[in-house]
């Protein structure tokens, strides 16, 4: 599965368990407005792959070893120089994608596979500008364990008894400039900020049956903190596909809402207070979502 957008919310919903990657879907929010930032998307899984054609085209049930998932948020400024940023974003996320599925990549090492995506775009003789932030977890069923690697501002969280038992670090150059992949105009490549995909901040830690793993873009964590995120999960009362559904369209807007509520003390009109800045309000931005669970498999 993969999907970016350049004009729209969307929320993405990959229920996975220790046993068998269980559920594949996504929907999307429309909304009328121009959003700043465009991702890419993708999630994988390895293993034979089993197919039921009496349910949704998109529900797919298969017993796999490695289940991974993947964000990229395009950097939005590229707009004032002619460059579509969802091209690098999305093309990121599906080279990443390829890469998983071609068995390519180490599954305690998810940085191996941006680091591997990047390279293959700068390689490319298409040329394709623009900056990205990246996040990739891989769980791996036979050690029970959930790697990591996040770039930028996106990242994930783990919740366990309806408290945040591990997230990632947010990495910033300074407020509002998060690290990046990039890709610049030959000519200006020391101009251009761009980090490598080595400046990944990398993890691993073991899973429990039960645990919500959370993926989002900076435009949930920008506007929601930890515990209105926690509120929403609590609702979260089976693993059954609506139900996962519910709670992340409610998840995703509840953060759109605050976003556009000039009134609201949002985490980043927080942290731009923190840097010396007078604001207030949240911080309008396209939000994606992807809410998993790990669960043992029930027909």
């Amino acid at each position: 599965m993969f999907i970016y957008s350049d004009r729209s919310e969307i929320i993405s919903i990959l229920v996975y368990g220790l046993l068998v990657h269980k559920f594949s879907t996504s929907s999307k929010i429309n909304t009328n407005r121009s959003v700043r930032m465009s991702k890419g998307i993708f999630s994988s899984c390895q293993g034979p792959l089993e197919t039921d054609s009496t349910t949704h085209s998109k529900h797919i049930s298969c017993m796999f070893y490695i289940s991974s998932q993947g964000v990229a948020d395009g950097v939005g400024g590229w707009r004032d120089y002619g460059v579509d940023p969802s091209q690098f974003s999305a093309t990121l996320m599906r080279t990443c994608e390829r890469l998983v599925k071609e068995g390519r990549f180490v599954p305690s090492q998810p940085v191996g596979i941006l680091t591997s995506g990047y390279y293959e775009l700068l390689q490319n003789k298409v040329p394709l500008l623009g900056s990205s932030t990246a996040c990739i977890v891989v769980l791996d069923r036979r050690s029970h364990q959930l790697h990591t690697c996040n770039l930028g501002d996106s990242g994930f969280l783990v919740v366990r008894g309806g408290e945040v038992v591990h997230r990632s670090d947010e990495q910033q150059h300074y407020f509002n400039t998060p690290f990046q992949l990039s890709i610049a105009p030959p000519g200006v490549e020391g101009v251009v900020l761009s980090d490598s995909p080595d400046a990944a901040d990398s993890a691993s830690f073991d899973v429990q049956l039960g645990d919500i793993i959370l993926t989002a873009t900076d435009g949930l964590f920008d506007n929601m903190p930890d515990y209105m995120i926690l509120r929403e999960l609590k609702k979260l009362k089976t693993t059954n596909y609506d139900s996962v559904l519910q709670t992340a369209e409610s998840i995703a807007k509840q953060a759109h809402d605050l976003a556009y509520d000039p009134n609201y003390m949002s985490p980043f009109a927080q942290f731009a207070c923190d840097n010396g800045l007078n604001v207030r309000g949240g911080k309008p931005d396209d939000i994606t979502v992807l809410l998993s669970i790990v669960a043992e498999y029930t027909d």
